[in-house]
């Protein structure tokens, strides 16, 4: 089952801490900034504080980090 299969599920707005996280806008899931595969909140383990942004896993973290410094 796809997570956006679920009727109550809806994208949440994170406020991304060190190792850590507040939810600003309640919901089930986050997308990844790398792939725009939804993360549910339970697993999300992976972010940036700098970028505010979230990753998948560690594959999409490094590609994210290597993207932001080439910029």
């Amino acid at each position: 089952m796809n997570i956006h299969d679920l009727p109550s599920a809806s994208e949440a707005k994170i406020k991304y801490l060190d190792a850590d996280f507040r939810v600003i806008k309640p919901g089930t899931f986050v997308k990844c900034a790398i792939t725009g595969k939804p993360i549910s909140i339970e697993e999300l383990k992976y972010w940036s504080v700098a970028r505010q942004e979230a990753y998948i896993d560690v594959n999409a973290s490094l590609e994210a980090e290597k993207t932001a410094s080439v910029r």
